[in-house]
């Protein structure tokens, strides 16, 4: 009953995204740049694209804005980048070029790549700093807690657990998140805070009264629990003799902005702010996001730091938030601090580039934590035809299938990209191609004896189905369906996704007479055979 509500207030929410006007903003999280990208950052940028192409091929009028970028400052940075003798912009400049050079190869379709080291970036930090400052929201006191180096963020004490050393009959413990698992250690230091308790109470309401801001569901109640508990104000800088990397904080140069402060703040820089701020119509910078796409172990920031930041500036926040799960190896989230990462771009040189975005779009479109195996998920391409024998009766029932599937197909991806079920998108067009190819084996438009009425209907939903099929895979493998829609000679200004509709398209064999719309009745028998 509970999921009906959601599907229901789902396609309400569909019917308002398709009126809005706004330029379509999606964004992926900017990667942190301490090491090599692996296949997890490579799902997320995968995922957010898809989204990004399927907004422009609904609303081709409309632009779609799709930022990604890296994040470029903070202790991990400053002490990676001293391992190896290295300046950090140094180092960061090396490193990030890998994860722009992701990005391209992967062939996603960002309209901007931000760096937080870039000058107007630090622009927008400052400003929103100054501002909170100027409203009374940041203040100096002294702060203590649970720092966890790897996450660079202080938990409170209900989000801490003790684990165990392995092989030390428990003798020894360590301190770690229950959210991401890392070390903890407990510090104390003076820093600038912001008043993250003065929003507890509108940002729970908020979620409350919208299951569909935050998706998957189990995450969606997680948020609801951490706004159900204290929420103690959020420490936002660090002294700079401790943390020399970062962007001082305006009005106190011997601190350095948190983190998670700047970094949080490049969506507000891709969008343009502070330059949003002086218009009377932010949305027409794209402004909230319609969807922000992150990994699970950064919930607590995106759901809830960054919304409290946003409400304190007076700013709308973004509409969803999607949440995925980790890749895993041996039932272990995948990290570079472990080094049980894949490489992305050893994945594409061996498979392809559109192989590796079906595979992280059919598996990882689930979002659990799983990998699959990307041998199972293409045997489905490679089983031949049944095979089976059916009487002549059984031809004309199989196209009208066929066809009636068809016409509702490009409804059916829809629905389910706007519930952000990926998977279940690419199902549906998977799903449509397989029916056709048992079409073709119930009804044998080779034979002799087949009519050539029916062989040519056949044969026109066979073509019609690969034309539709190849608008609706753009957004997932764009290379391979254009080269199917350049074979299939559709023009370039008849790819849109209004054009995935039965008879919607140019294709010269679907023109030429074919009646599509008027099969022989589903009870007519087929002659011969």
């Amino acid at each position: 009953m509970v999921y009906a509500k959601i599907i229901n207030s789902s396609r309400a929410f569909s019917a308002s995204r398709a009126l809005s006007q706004k330029p379509y903003y999606v964004t992926s999280p900017i990667f942190y740049p301490n090491a090599a990208p692996h296949i997890g950052h490579l799902y997320t940028l995968v995922t957010a694209d898809i989204f990004a192409r399927q907004a422009r091929l609904r609303r081709p009028e409309t632009p779609a804005y799709f930022l990604a970028g890296t994040d470029e400052h903070g202790f991990k940075i400053q002490k990676a980048a001293l391992a190896r003798d290295l300046d950090p912009a140094a180092f960061c400049d090396e490193l990030s070029a890998h994860f722009r050079k992701l990005a391209e190869r992967t062939n996603t379709s960002h309209t901007r790549f931000v760096r937080t080291t870039e000058q107007d970036h630090q622009t927008a930090v400052e400003h929103v700093w100054r501002e909170l400052d100027a409203k009374g929201l940041i203040y100096k006191g002294s702060h203590q807690g649970w720092y966890s180096i790897s996450d660079e963020c202080f938990y409170p004490e209900s989000q801490v657990t003790r684990k165990k050393a392995p092989y030390t009959m428990g003798k020894q413990q360590s301190f770690v998140s229950i959210e991401t698992g890392s070390a903890v250690e407990w510090m104390e230091e003076e820093n600038y805070m912001f008043r993250l308790s003065a929003f507890q109470d509108s940002l729970l309401e908020r979620y409350k009264s919208d299951p569909l801001s935050i998706y998957p569901p189990t995450q969606h109640a997680d948020v609801i629990d951490m706004l159900s508990q204290p929420l103690e104000d959020l420490s936002i800088s660090r002294p700079r003799a401790r943390l020399h990397w970062g962007i001082p904080v305006p009005t106190d140069p011997t601190h350095t902005i948190y983190v998670w402060f700047d970094a949080l703040t490049v969506y507000l820089t891709g969008a343009g702010f502070p330059g949003i701020k002086s218009q009377a119509n932010p949305s027409q910078f794209g402004w909230p996001p319609d969807l922000q796409v992150i990994g699970k172990d950064i919930l607590r920031f995106h759901a809830i730091y960054f919304p409290a930041m946003l409400q304190a500036l007076g700013l709308p926040l973004p509409k969803q938030i999607l949440s995925h799960a980790h890749w895993t190896v041996n039932r272990q989230k995948m990290s570079k601090s472990i080094g049980n990462v894949a490489d992305p771009f050893k994945a594409m040189d061996e498979l392809g580039v559109d192989l590796v975005r079906y595979y992280l779009a059919r598996v990882g479109g689930r979002f659990k934590d799983d990998v699959g195996t990307l041998r199972d998920e293409l045997l489905i391409f490679l089983l031949p035809p049944c095979g089976c024998t059916l009487t002549a009766s059984a031809k004309v029932p199989a196209l009208h299938e066929a066809v009636t599937s068809l016409q509702s197909l490009s409804q059916r991806v829809d629905e389910n990209l706007q519930l952000l079920q990926v998977s279940d998108a690419l199902d549906a067009i998977v799903q449509q191609l397989l029916m056709v190819n048992q079409m073709l084996t119930v009804t044998q438009p080779w034979s002799k004896e087949t009519t050539s009425e029916l062989t040519e209907q056949v044969y026109a939903v066979s073509i019609e189905t690969l034309r539709i099929c190849g608008l609706l895979l753009q957004p997932f493998i764009p290379s391979k369906s254009e080269e199917l829609l350049d074979a299939l000679a559709v023009p370039k200004n008849m790819r849109t996704w209004n054009q995935a509709q039965l008879g919607g398209g140019s294709v010269g064999d679907v023109q030429r007479g074919v009646r599509l719309f008027t099969l022989p009745s589903k009870s007519s028998p087929a002659s011969g055979s």
